[in-house]
């Protein structure tokens, strides 16, 4: 169609808003209140971890140290300050990539260890002394742990502080989601104060590392878990910022510390409850810092409404480490607190970590060795939160007050940025909605190459078949299945479904495995293999094959052989009647009705809704 001369102006204008849509933004930005300080008022702060910042002239000074602690600096800019420290002391760290990702970075991971270069082949670590993982960057927005490692280490090599690796060695990861560190900008975190150029939370490909610990479904995690078996730390620390209310604490971390202690590495969660947790939290307040417990509010919009906890899931970092039996702590630094603020409390939280270990490693590794040795009889697979507070926790808040809205149109919280009382917070855990009896073994069929690849990546134990075997196991046929309506980390969900159980004769083919679960992992496998499992294979959508029926009768067919059925057993007809009654939509679907009395003929498909992986039941 022509152009019609009248069109000319707002074709043009079309134009130059493909062509120049920076200058724009700028404008944008210009006139909307984006560099109004929204956030809740900020109290001062000083501390004498301050004293830890180089002075400005100090060569060794760190990007983000250069900054006021107000910036934090690039992958490259990061490479290149650890190159340097790497290069200037060679007898203490040793840099390694340990994978790529999706965008072609490399992952590093620096140890940080004494007589590096001592010995043929460039020296080893005393692997008998403790290992120290700290975790930085999971969500790249959260990069507090970077910068804070990158002092640390600065000091080690460059200040003195190498004496911290007499007993203990260090592994540092500055940067786990590199391509999300790369999606930088000042409009990333808006509940976050600093650094002014923020990463992003996810990956290239969208996907939350801190939900695929159990999947593994990113490069970047399969290279995490292969970092982690291959180093086998004593202790690991998953730094983050946490979003949500105000409250006066700058640094909280923890494990799961429910009313009847971890479930899966009770041991393990003592001295983290106990001399970690105590040990930690006493340098922090001698260092200037407020560090208090996990927070998840239960209402963000009342504040004394209480607080969430419990047990957490395999996908995240501590439901992981719980199920493996790898002390994990959860770093959580206050995202309303100054960047200068939390990263140098995590230097003092990393640096005591360290000096713990060294003083602590036998006890803890006592405290693995027995987590790793339980069997127990039942496993919890699903949980479900308590409508009652279980427990509760003295608490420092935040002076706030409500007020009404006139964007939301309702009740919201003004913070007032002072301390307020200390509370008693109400604590809601959750407990185990479904637990199964601990079979012997779980069997993954040849025809599931993507599980049984999964479970080698987490070091799972397992036989392979070299030859067909009939074997008789507990099955699991899903009944009334229930998809998610929205994805989760690029998978539909089994949302709900019920779960009969029937003892079955199934052949395995070769290239199937067994998998046990008499062996350290042995619960990492059920909460993978298990049904009913929420954090299974099967909960995550790997097995949509069997959701769909592959071969079908036509109603002609089996509407006169239903009717024979009928006539020929009461016990069925009797079934069919109460069906009928108990529901009205079945018995005015025809088709549902032909497909209900279909199911129990012998064409009908003996491996819809057939869950293909069996529970060798325990003698």
């Amino acid at each position: 169609m022509p152009i019609r001369p009248a069109r000319l102006p707002a074709l043009c204008a079309a134009l130059l808003l493909s062509v120049v849509p920076a200058t724009l933004a700028e404008r944008a930005k210009a006139a909307a209140p984006w560099d109004t300080d929204f956030l809740p008022p900020l109290p001062a702060w000083h501390g004498a971890s301050e004293r830890l910042v180089a002075k400005a002239d100090d060569p060794w000074i760190t990007p983000a140290e250069a900054t006021g602690l107000t910036a934090t600096p690039s992958y490259a800019e990061t490479r290149a300050y650890l190159d340097r420290l790497v290069a200037a002391a060679p007898t203490l760290l040793r840099q390694e990539v340990f994978g790529v990702s999706p965008e072609g970075r490399e992952l590093v991971a620096v140890l940080a260890a004494k007589g590096l270069v001592d010995g043929p082949g460039g020296g080893k670590p005393d692997l008998a002394k403790p290992l120290l993982l700290v975790q930085a960057g999971i969500h790249a927005g959260e990069i507090d742990g970077k910068d804070a490692g990158l002092m640390l280490l600065r000091d080690i090599t460059q200040r003195g502080k190498d004496n911290l690796l007499d007993r203990v060695n260090l592994l540092f990861v500055p940067i786990f989601n590199v391509d999300g560190h790369e999606r930088a900008g000042p409009y990333n975190r808006p509940n976050q104060r600093g650094p002014v150029n923020q990463g992003w939370r996810t990956t290239a490909q969208n996907l939350n590392l801190n939900r695929d610990y159990g999947k593994l479904d990113t490069p970047e995690m399969r290279a995490m878990i292969a970092l982690i078996r291959r180093y086998q730390p004593d202790l690991y620390l998953d730094i983050h910022v946490t979003d949500g209310m105000d409250y006066a604490y700058d640094i909280t971390f923890g494990n799961d510390e429910g009313a009847s202690g971890d479930l899966y590495s009770p041991a393990i969660d003592r001295w983290l409850a106990g001399p970690f947790k105590a040990a930690v939290a006493q340098a922090l307040t001698k260092a200037g810092h407020i560090p208090g417990p996990l927070v998840t509010e239960a209402d963000g919009r009342k504040p004394e409404g209480g607080i969430t906890g419990g047990t957490t899931p395999l996908r995240f970092s501590i439901g992981y480490g719980n199920l493996v039996h790898i002390p994990t702590v959860l770093v959580e630094n206050h995202s309303l607190k100054p960047y200068r603020q939390r990263v140098l409390g995590t230097y003092i939280l990393v640096e005591r970590a360290l000096t713990l270990l060294a003083d602590q490693g036998g006890a803890l590794r006592q405290a693995i060795a027995a987590d790793r040795a339980r069997r127990p009889a039942s496993l919890a697979v699903a949980f479900e939160a308590e409508k009652t507070p279980t427990g509760g926790v003295d608490f420092k808040t935040m002076a706030h007050e409500a007020y009404t809205s006139p964007a939301s149109g309702g009740t919201e919280v003004r913070w007032l940025g002072r301390p307020g009382p200390t509370v008693r917070m109400p604590v809601y855990l959750d407990h185990p909605s479904v637990s199964v009896a601990r079979p012997a073994a779980y069997w993954v069929p040849a025809t599931k190459p993507e599980i049984i690849e999964r479970l080698r990546l987490h070091g799972l134990a397992m036989e392979t078949l070299d030859q067909p075997r009939d074997i008789t196991l507990d099955t699991v046929r899903l009944t009334d299945p229930k998809l998610a309506t929205e994805t989760n980390e690029g998978h539909v969900m089994l949302d709900s479904a019920g779960y009969a159980h029937e003892t079955r004769t199934v052949r395995y083919p070769k290239g199937s495995v067994r998998v046990p679960t008499d062996q350290p992992l042995g619960d990492l496998a059920g909460q993978l293999l298990e049904a009913e499992s929420t954090e299974s294979f099967l909960a995550w959508g790997y097995f949509p094959e069997i959701l769909q029926r592959t071969e079908y009768i036509e109603p002609y067919a089996i509407a006169p052989l239903a009717e024979r059925m009928l006539a020929a057993d009461p016990a069925l007809k009797a079934a069919f009647e109460a069906k009928l009654a108990a529901d009205p939509a079945f018995a005015a679907s025809p088709d549902q009705r032909l497909a209900w009395l279909y199911d129990r003929t012998p064409y009908s498909d003996a491996a819809y809704l057939r869950y293909p992986v069996g529970r060798e039941v325990a003698r």
